[in-house]
């Protein structure tokens, strides 16, 4: 009896740890490819089917990803997402990716991705990149990357990179997510709509309220 008891204890640890690991990914695809019907108004948790007959080649392509993207703005950075709102055939897949460019001194601000770890290779330039442990110990991790160099950032925690150099720098981002989301944190705290109260940015902050209006006024 004994015996049985523990058995049933082993499947029901299993059964619960496969299913923790199920919610903390993409839907599993359960066909070669479920590509992406924009025209659908039916909501699900990614994007419905498209009638496996009309797929075409271009579902699964798109160009231009060398082309440069401008980084005329405050933080001198622009980030060029590849999801399955881009390449349909993505949906279901579990995978996007960014091209990320940076002018000298620029920056991604701090930033969480929900639903993906990323996976960051150098192609030009360098950055310094990190990111931030979750409480109590809040620690930060950094490195210093050059051309080749490839660093992980773990899904969910806040991280950044930031251009070294003299000259642009570009990377590719890989993350495990058809659709990783992204919350920017100062854009997220200090630009919410309607604005977050004053009293409580101040006092989460150790701030003055002054400080606090003056800041959400730059959003």
């Amino acid at each position: 009896m004994a015996s049985k008891l523990s058995l049933l204890l082993v499947v029901a640890l299993v059964a619960a740890l496969s299913f923790s690991q199920a919610l903390a990914r993409d839907p599993g695809a359960l066909q070669d490819f479920c590509v992406a019907d924009s025209m659908s108004k039916v909501i699900v948790n990614g994007f419905t089917c498209k009638n496996p007959e009309l797929v075409k080649a271009d579902d699964f392509f798109l160009s231009g990803l060398n082309v440069p993207r401008s980084t005329m703005n405050k933080v001198a950075s622009n980030v060029t997402l590849i999801n399955a709102n881009i390449i349909p055939g993505l949906n279901t897949l579990g995978i996007s990716m960014a091209r990320v460019d940076y002018a000298p001194r620029g920056l991604n601000p701090p930033h969480i991705h929900p639903r993906a770890t990323e996976l960051q290779t150098v192609l030009e330039g360098s950055l310094y990149v990190g990111f931030i442990t979750s409480n109590p110990e809040n620690k930060l991790v950094t490195k210093v990357l050059n051309k080749g160099d490839v660093f992980v950032f773990p899904q969910g925690l806040i991280h950044f990179q930031f251009n070294l150099g003299r000259t642009r720098a570009l990377a590719m981002s890989f993350l495990s997510s058809q659709n990783p989301g992204v919350i920017t944190i100062a854009n997220t705290v200090f630009g919410s709509k309607p604005n977050i109260s004053d009293d409580i940015l101040s006092k989460a902050f150790q701030v003055d309220k002054k400080t606090i209006d003056w800041i959400q006024s730059q959003f």
